[in-house]
């Protein structure tokens, strides 16, 4: 199969030939139909995940396709199955699994990270019982590919462990995919949104799926007093999207008393942290990672009835060829970029 690979951090991001996976016992392989550019790629190409150890490694998470094969004791999945599967594959048996909240699994694997990756024309994935999703028939492998991290992560960012409601202002900081996500959810859920980024353009695309308004963040902008300007006291919810000490310090500074904050962007390092304001205003800090496969119905009901289009947030569409020097750039294109490994 043709496939992305690095042989070191950092380095050239080429596409090989090399064998095709096979199905882990209870496991799957996927033929990949689609599968989108996010940011935590470019961390992990960079080296800042450390389950990555292995090389040369194929990058690639947020993916969807079509069952090739299934593993020994695979009962509900066969070849030809629609599907996709959220980044986090949870092993089904620990006690956060047993909980039902999988996104946080004890001995998780993550393609593209714990092994090989769905920028390729196949991918395998552990415990295909309980991490594989069925696709609706009339929805397409770009839309669904959207959902498997950035859309489903910001999903339950926003209802689960945001707790956003109706009429609250809710910030976002970072209007990439996780970002552009994010405000659309929101707004859907009748929040108040007001986005935050560097580029134009993605503060024209924030404002095209729903947000209110939008503070440019140049330098010299004091981005958390006009944030509590233009919320009368602060933001009741607000999320880092991007990650990174501004992003994280301007989020945590524009809430209200007893806001919400919720992390989604990855921080690598320690940070410092306005802890003062946190314990002063009685903050929550909150951290949010993907979402199991069992709460997918819910999200996709919401697709189905047009209250959220992720469709809407694809704005490129690329082959394998160019997938490197595309995730070497990730950012530098508004929108979610696709890869369509068979074009």
């Amino acid at each position: 199969m043709r496939a992305v690979l690095f042989d070191g951090f950092g380095a050239d991001l080429e596409v090989r030939e090399v064998p095709a996976p096979e199905p882990p016992p209870g496991g799957a392989v996927i033929r990949v139909e689609a599968t989108g550019l996010c940011r935590s790629d470019w961390h992990g190409w960079r080296g800042h995940d450390p389950d990555i150890r292995v090389f040369p490694h194929v990058p690639g998470h947020e993916f969807s396709g079509v069952v090739e094969a299934v593993g020994t004791g695979v009962v509900s999945w066969r070849p030809g199955d629609r599907v996709t599967a959220p980044f986090v594959c949870a092993c089904g048996s620990c006690a956060a699994c047993a909980a039902g909240e999988q996104q946080v699994c004890e001995r998780q694997t993550q393609p593209g990270f714990t092994h090989w990756g769905s920028f390729a024309e196949y991918v395998a994935i552990d415990h295909a019982e309980v991490n594989l999703v069925r696709l609706p028939e009339e929805m397409d492998f770009s839309t669904a590919a959207s959902l498997g991290c950035r859309f489903a992560t910001s999903y339950r960012a926003i209802t689960a462990v945001g707790r956003v409601r109706p009429d609250e202002w809710v910030v976002v900081h970072g209007c990439g995919g996780v970002g552009l996500s994010a405000v659309m959810i929101a707004a859907a859920a009748g929040a108040r949104v007001i986005a935050v980024d560097v580029s134009p353009g993605a503060l024209e695309l924030a404002l095209r799926f729903g947000a209110a308004a939008c503070v440019p963040a140049v330098p010299g902008t004091e981005i958390a007093a006009r944030v509590r300007e233009l919320t009368s006291g602060g933001a009741h919810v607000s999320v880092d999207a991007l990650g990174s000490p501004e992003t994280c310090t301007a989020s945590i500074e524009g809430l209200r008393r007893r806001g919400r904050h919720v992390q989604i962007g990855l921080l690598p390092g320690l940070t410092a942290l306005p802890m003062g304001r946190v314990i002063g205003h009685e903050l929550e800090l909150l951290g949010s990672h993907g979402m199991a496969a069992h709460a997918y119905p819910e999200m996709l009901a919401a697709v189905a009835r047009g209250s959220l289009r992720p469709e809407a947030l694809v704005t490129r569409s690329i082959g394998l060829q160019e997938a490197g020097a595309a995730l070497a750039s990730v950012g530098s294109v508004p929108g979610v970029t696709m890869i369509l490994p068979r074009r």
